[in-house]
């Protein structure tokens, strides 16, 4: 499959996630907020729901200041969950003020909506660095910060020296050094927590999840899943999926 096409699939996906949109359970909720303190953005964008969309209570009878006041709520929870997780109190809240200031002078649903992804997108970031920036040197850092925004794409190990500005002998070396694995092991690694979590909590197939994160092939992802979880997907995902999660392939097997 060429890149184009894994492209437009994993758009499709998203927005079909989007579309389908339901009441999201409280386990989902909280995959969410785990999503965003692990810094995951990929997967954070995949359990966020529009704010106001079904389920949400009515704070005002004015729908503007209605979504508004929701991104409040969202605002301080979020704040809360990455304080928990490793982030300073000043940075947490000041990160929330700047926000909700910046939803208070939208002047249309577009706008808050806008202000909403960019507000969860920017608390992964910085979780992600929260959670790194004690351990690895900033090359490194660096590499991880781009196998977590590359985890939908094949990440090959040329393509990160590159973007480093370093070759790919001395990332391999540098990289197994602070890491404790190779490259490679790790990508899958990273790869692998994010397909057990969309096995969880999203309604994607087992092929789809393995297209999505651009595996060669599904018996690959079935043979690196099970290398790291001890079971294969279909095994995982009968053992671990939340009830209120099931797609037309688990009706059929019924």
């Amino acid at each position: 499959m060429n890149s184009y096409s894994q492209q437009y699939l994993a758009t499709h996906l998203f927005s079909r996630r989007e579309e389908d949109f339901e009441y999201a359970s409280f386990d989902r909720e909280i995959a969410f907020y785990e999503s965003i303190c692990a810094g995951n953005i990929e997967l954070v964008r995949v359990y966020a729901t529009p704010l106001c969309s079904e389920g949400y209570g009515i704070l005002s009878k004015d729908p503007l200041r209605n979504l508004k006041y929701h991104f409040t709520v969202s605002a301080a929870l979020i704040a809360r969950f990455c304080i928990k997780s490793g982030m300073t109190p000043e940075e947490a809240y000041s990160l929330s003020d700047i926000y909700i200031m910046k939803a208070d002078e939208c002047r249309t649903d577009e706008e808050v909506h806008a202000a909403h992804t960019e507000m969860i997108e920017e608390y992964s970031r910085r979780m992600r660095l929260v959670r790194n920036s004690n351990i690895y040197s900033k090359q490194i850092l660096r590499v991880l910060d781009y196998i977590s925004e590359h985890l939908h794409t094949r990440i090959m190990i040329n393509e990160a020296a590159k973007h480093l500005n370093i070759s790919s002998a001395y990332l391999s070396r540098l990289f197994k050094a602070e890491t404790g694995m190779a490259f490679s092991d790790y990508v899958n690694r990273k790869k692998i927590e994010e397909a057990s979590s969309l096995l969880r909590f999203s309604e994607y197939t087992d092929l789809e999840i393995s297209t999505l994160l651009c595996f060669s092939s599904q018996s690959y992802f079935i043979k690196i899943f099970k290398k790291y979880m001890g079971m294969t997907p279909r095994e995982y995902k009968k053992r671990y999926r939340l009830p209120d999660f099931v797609t037309d392939e688990a009706a059929s097997e019924e």
